[in-house]
């Protein structure tokens, strides 16, 4: 019998992702998205092409047009489908619009989830819960390491606990997280206590940025899809300061997805992973932008803005020692190079136009 799989936000680019790899083991795909990412982003940030692409290439998928807040219509759901695994990647992800309606942040990433954890838990108690989660639940406390300044990044000794990358010791306490930050932490904090206080099948993973060809990159949300985007089109990027230098690792949707599905093959109760490209996959904008121009093979404009975005971090590459403890098979098949590759392939298919592939 075919196993059945919930994806919230599955328009997006790692609910589509899910759905492609999900349906390809030979599950029963469910998916829901409103395509929110349009009110909060405009037409960049529109999903509603790839929801198309997925009803037209997955075969016997099922698309929900369902927001996570109506508690009624998840519990219909829920109820109708009693899911083998749900993977939860809906999600209001921007700093900046949060601080601009901090209500519906809130509702959505803290209440939402609570929803979908508390239908699971009375209506499909044996389901595998993941919660696809933030490395800004840490705030700005790894701005507070011991950074140094590098030509084009910032750079921790190499002698330093975290050079390798930040693992899940670090406090998320006494800290900035901006409101997005805090309403990812809250949600957060509810999966680890489903897990350890019911008993739930649930982990929570904390990554940093995801990208990949099918992300529906925007100026407020999307790093490296939106710089690709500008680097095609010709559009002026902006970089919002710490001089350009601040380094990110991008994990590419199908690395976090092949995670999730080892998580699924055996389960643990409350776990928390942090996720991410590691160092061979870390890049500062500056670098960014050499390597998109050379993939491009196009000249990019940018201006520089000398103010950073709230709560923003300066450095961030993720230690995933305890996950590849606990699923020694998986491992990373993209590093940065390949990664802002696929996503040029993506733009190139879709002949530069933002928000398609």
């Amino acid at each position: 019998m075919k196993k059945t799989v919930l994806v919230t936000g599955s328009a997006g680019l790692v609910g589509s992702e899910c759905v492609r790899f999900f349906s390809q083991k030979g599950f029963e795909v469910v998916g829901i998205d409103n395509n929110m990412r349009m009110a909060f982003f405009g037409k960049d940030g529109s999903v509603e092409w790839n929801k198309k692409l997925l009803l037209e290439t997955i075969p016997d998928y099922l698309h929900y047009d369902i927001d996570i807040r109506d508690k009624s219509a998840i519990e219909d759901l829920i109820s109708k489908y009693k899911f083998d695994l749900i993977i939860h990647t809906a999600a209001q992800p921007s700093h900046d619009w949060a601080a601009q309606a901090p209500y519906v942040d809130f509702g959505i990433n803290a209440i939402g989830t609570h929803i979908l954890l508390e239908t699971t838990r009375k209506l499909a108690p044996k389901a595998v819960f993941i919660y696809t989660s933030t490395n800004k639940v840490y705030g700005d406390n790894p701005n507070r390491l011991p950074l140094v300044e590098l030509e084009k990044r910032y750079e921790l000794p190499e002698n330093h606990i975290y050079y390798k990358g930040i693992d899940e010791t670090m406090s998320i306490d006494n800290c900035l997280h901006s409101l997005f930050g805090a309403s990812k932490l809250s949600a957060d904090i509810l999966v680890q206590e489903y897990g350890r206080y019911f008993g739930l099948k649930c982990a929570v993973f904390r990554a940093g940025c995801i990208t990949g060809a099918y992300h529906s990159g925007s100026r407020l949300h999307g790093f490296l899809s939106y710089l690709v985007k500008c680097c095609a089109s010709g559009e002026k990027y902006i970089i919002y300061g710490y001089k350009g230098k601040q380094v990110r690792d991008n994990i590419h949707s199908f690395d976090l997805t092949n995670a999730f599905y080892h998580f699924f093959l055996t389960p643990r109760c409350g776990e928390i992973y942090n996720i991410g490209g590691t160092r061979i996959a870390s890049v500062s904008v500056l670098e960014a932008i050499e390597i998109c121009k050379k993939a491009c093979g196009k000249k990019l404009a940018y201006e520089y803005v000398d103010k950073n975005r709230i709560g923003d971090h300066m450095w961030w590459i993720s230690d995933v020692t305890k996950f590849k403890t606990h699923y020694p098979d998986w491992k990373l098949t993209y590093d940065k190079y390949s990664v802002i590759d696929d996503i040029v392939r993506g733009v190139i298919r879709s002949g530069g136009v933002s928000g398609s592939v």
